[in-house]
């Protein structure tokens, strides 16, 4: 299978989790029920378009070792997303990181546990 290809399916998955996980974050933890579930999705899928791509594509340019990659570029994913979550949704910081960090975790051990040797 190309990269690409790997990277199309790998952003539906990525997508996928990251909105349920999001809608479940916000009505069940958070419990805000003022936000729509179509903020949700949209919010989830603007989130994981921006920073997917430079997960797959700019940064192993970049970091050549493998916990860098990691390290690094969840960082800068979690840290966007927490962002990009924020600034849609007009929630408390703390809320975004914690939102970007649950959904982000969750799609990361999803996908190891989807690849596992």
């Amino acid at each position: 299978m190309s990269y690409e290809l790997l990277f199309l399916k790998s952003l539906t998955l990525t997508i996928f989790i990251e909105v349920i996980v999001m809608i479940l974050f916000f009505r069940f933890v958070v419990r805000l029920k003022d936000i729509s579930i179509s903020s949700l999705i949209t919010t989830g899928v603007i989130a994981s378009f921006a920073t997917l791509p430079y997960l797959w594509f700019v940064f192993p340019n970049y970091i050549e070792q493998q916990i860098w990659y990691v390290i690094v570029g969840e960082t800068f994913v979690v840290l966007a997303e927490t962002i990009i979550i924020g600034a849609i949704l007009r929630t408390k910081f703390l809320n975004s990181l914690l939102c970007s960090l649950t959904c982000n975790l969750i799609s990361f051990l999803t996908g190891l546990i989807i690849n596992w040797p």
